[in-house]
């Protein structure tokens, strides 16, 4: 730049050193959008001419062999444009997320009620819906098996059972100064996402599909529909710009209403919009498993566990779906924060008549950790003591720590090299006034005979990477355009987590440009191939790095133009605030992309990130599955009604391991968001099916999701603060998944409630989800208990 032209050039006010656009609270970038009803889900698509609206017909018997089906019916209903069962699929019957156990449509045996048997097309939607109840099916009855308990009986699984040992649990446990042996049933869960399963799937020419779907793995989609139409996976394009909420409920499952379009369209050559009505996506699809727990425990005076061997079995359903991951992670996650030297787990998963369970928030983790939690507390009762001192007895060591005594590995084999759970625990211990509410409630207790308040505090390790270990990858493109602004596409998905937010926040951060100037795109399988699932907490992690990774070839690129321009070395370049920046000398970010253009720079880049350090052995149950832990703690207060059960939960307090959080204000939503969702998992929502296998709780006038009446009037959270020792994006830490475990909190407050009934002596056995006939029941038993002592 010559002397002449510098003098007419504006001096533009340069940016401060520390300038960063990560670590900012940033609102989500679809907020206006979604508050004024312009975010466009798969179901505001604008509809081509001809599009057609299909429903599937579904079976009415938990176990049974189809002797016929009559759809004269069904064909001869207002509307109806064509019918099409398992003989009309091109390709495989199968959308099995694992094992090819789950077929699109029964063909002969239904097994569990609400199966899809037939796919109905209509002109409208409604009509499409009462068609498809117009079908006569002859059944041959079978014997059902409908809980997991009844399946393990029969030895009827899914998958072979799982087995981790450690030390020599049977020898620890015959030595042990005290013994526990007991027994916990926890619930299921509905995921309860706002916007239903979707897709809306179009013929293109030759053999092209292109299938708009609400699903959290467009990849999978793709495959699935590629293999059911019997095509290549480059003639599928399956397209998600965002889901009204997943949960997991869309990792696989979104397949098979993916499929049914895609089936119905490839036959009509129409496009095929298939939207399932709330009780409908109630019946077919699968929820959280529900876990069945026997155990025996050995500790000591100090209430420190020496010894533990647990079962697990968890409801599968009729197919494995992702039920064998969902249970490595619980096993994973028995020990949630503490260190268990001898230890036995087993773990089932029981094949029942009931819909095929499979991911939800946490993914098996929270349905490992209760279990040990629930001892905990057992422990704690019985040696008089309060539990926070006992779980305190039991945390791993410092991760610094060496030798026999450390106290730092896992039994699965990881060491734990992150531990900061002793610093939050004493941190919220104090911040909540844990100590004073104690001995308030004790008081409270004391003058009232039919109020009784609880009070819990729980901690929370929480393991970050997919079990298996391919998975942890990821990858990206990003585009700078001549004007400056910037489009970036990356392989996961956005569900209103805030994960395109993030990502963009992360590139806007790469390249020196404020968030404005860089937008995120549909995820959409022809720019970004072979993506996994936005799920196991890992979306910011795998697709924050990708992107980053991508925004730093063009950032390295641009830095040579500015270094020319500028008459100095590239390294001297730093980006900031929409400028390129060499001492005092700046250039706007627009102006530096369109002097690369014209000398012909490349503008755009592919990013591709994979976890390092990952490892797992199916076999042996062994290896380094997570790349780092998140933690957490919580403190729940609650009060119980001993005469009608009705509970309330006071003030919650929550401190959570965000690392080094990429945006404040998504954080603690997440927090937040997820401890609501898994308290009400373990209070409110009960999942019930009648003795014919057939699901009653399927709409919200029988199962119950928390409400705003719910939430505590004190509910104080905070992030914890914290650098992530694992190269994450920008050090941060997960939030997705692991503040959906904080709730233990109010499980065990209500518990301790109970228990404050008979004067803290006995253990109630309160089963999850402590629904206000749970509470009772628990009452009951304590009061029974306590006049035989």
């Amino acid at each position: 730049m010559n002397k002449q032209t510098e003098e007419f050039m504006p001096k533009l006010a340069l940016p401060p050193k520390g300038w960063a656009e990560v670590g900012k609270p940033h609102p989500h970038e679809s907020a206006l959008l979604h508050v004024t009803g312009e975010a466009t889900y798969t179901d505001d698509i604008v509809e081509l001419q001809g599009t057609l609206h299909a429903a599937l017909g579904l079976s009415q018997k938990a176990h049974a062999k189809i002797r016929n089906i009559d759809l004269s019916k069904v064909k001869a209903s207002p509307g109806v444009v064509a019918v099409f069962t398992a003989a009309d699929i091109p390709g495989e019957n199968q959308c099995g997320a694992i094992i090819k156990d789950d077929p699109v449509l029964a063909d002969g045996l239904v097994q569990y009620v609400g199966q899809p048997v037939f796919i109905v097309v209509a002109d409208s939607h409604d009509n499409a819906r009462r068609g498809a109840r117009q079908a006569v099916i002859d059944y041959e009855e079978l014997e059902p098996i409908l809980n997991p308990r009844a399946a393990h009986a029969a030895k009827s699984y899914v998958l072979p059972p799982m087995h981790l040992t450690r030390g020599a649990p049977a020898e620890a446990l015959a030595r042990a100064p005290h013994k526990l042996k007991g027994q916990f049933d926890v619930g299921g869960q509905e995921q309860f996402y706002l916007e239903g399963q979707i897709s809306y799937a179009i013929p293109k020419e030759g053999r092209g599909m292109h299938v708009y779907c609400s699903t959290q793995h467009p990849s999978e989609m793709q495959h699935h529909i590629a293999h059911v139409l019997h095509v290549a996976s480059h003639d599928v394009l399956v397209e998600c710009r965002r889901m009204g909420g997943g949960f997991g409920g869309k990792e696989s499952q979104s397949a098979l209403w993916a499929c049914a379009a895609a089936v119905a369209a490839v036959r009509l050559r129409r496009p095929i919009k298939l939207r399932a009505d709330r009780d409908d996506d109630m019946m077919v699809t699968g929820k959280r498993h529900c876990f069945a727990y026997d155990y025996e425990i050995g500790y000591d005076d100090n209430g420190r566990i020496t010894a533990a061997k647990i079962d697990m079995v968890s409801r599968a359903g009729f197919s494995a779906d992702l039920s064998g991951p969902v249970a490595t992670r619980a096993v994973c996650h028995f020990d949630n924060a503490y260190y268990l030297s001898d230890v036995e787990i087993h773990a089932m998963c029981g094949k029942t008549n009931t819909q095929s369970n499979t991911a939800f928030r946490g993914f098996g983790g929270p349905q490992g950790a209760i279990a040990i939690e629930y001892i905990i507390d057992e422990i704690a009762r019985n040696l008089g003591r309060d539990a926070l001192e006992v779980r305190r007895a039991n945390f791993y060591g410092s991760s610094d720590a060496e030798g026999p005594d450390a106290r730092n590995v896992t039994h699965y084999g990881q060491k734990v090299e992150d531990n900061v759970i002793h610093a939050l625990v004493d941190e919220l211990e104090r911040t909540s006034g844990y100590q004073e509410k104690r001995k308030a409630i004790a008081a409270f207790n004391a003058a009232n005979t039919v109020l009784k308040k609880g009070l819990a505090l729980t901690p929370v390790k929480f393991g970050i990477s997919f079990n298996v270990p391919h998975l942890n990858q990821a990858g990206s493109l990003v585009h700078v355009y001549t004007d400056g602004s910037v489009l970036v596409n990356h392989g996961g998905t956005e569900m209103g987590q805030g994960l395109n937010t993030k990502v963009a926040q992360v590139v806007a951060n790469a390249l020196g440009l404020p968030l404005e100037r860089v937008r995120c795109t549909a995820t959409d399988t022809s720019k970004v191939a072979n993506t996994s699932a936005t799920a196991a907490s890992t979306g910011s992690d795998l697709n924050g790095k990708a992107a980053q990774d991508a925004a730093l070839q063009i950032r390295a690129r641009l830095a040579e133009v500015a270094a020319k321009h500028f008459g100095v070395e590239a390294a001297e370049v730093r980006f900031a605030d929409g400028l390129a920046i060499a001492g005092e000398q700046s250039i706007a970010f627009a102006d530096l992309a369109m002097q690369a253009y014209l000398q012909r720079v490349q503008l755009w880049s592919d990013g591709f990130y994979s976890t390092p350090k990952v490892h797992w052995n199916s076999k042996t149950m062994n290896g380094h599955p997570f790349f780092y832990y998140a933690y957490g703690a919580a403190v729940a207060e609650v009060v119980i009604d001993t005469l009608t059960g009705e509970w309330k939960l006071l003030q919650a307090d929550l401190l959570y391991d965000a690392g080094e959080s990429l945006n404040p204000a998504i954080d603690v939503g997440q927090v937040e968001g997820g401890f609501i969702q898994g308290m009400g998992w373990l209070t409110t929502e009960e999942l019930w099916w009648n003795k014919d296998g057939k699901l009653m709780t399927h709409a919200p006038s029988t199962y119950k999701i928390p409400a705003i009446s719910d939430c505590p009037a004190q509910l104080r959270t905070a992030l914890f603060r914290n650098s992530n020792v694992s190269d994450t994006i920008h050090r941060s830490k997960a939030t997705g998944e692991p503040p959906l475990l904080l709730p233990f909190s109010v499980f065990l407050a209500i518990r301790d409630a109970v228990s404050a009934v008979g004067g803290h002596r006995v253990n109630p056995p309160l089963r999850a989800p402590a629904t206000s006939e749970a509470i009772l029941d628990a009452v009951d038993a304590v009061r029974a208990a306590t006049v035989t002592q």
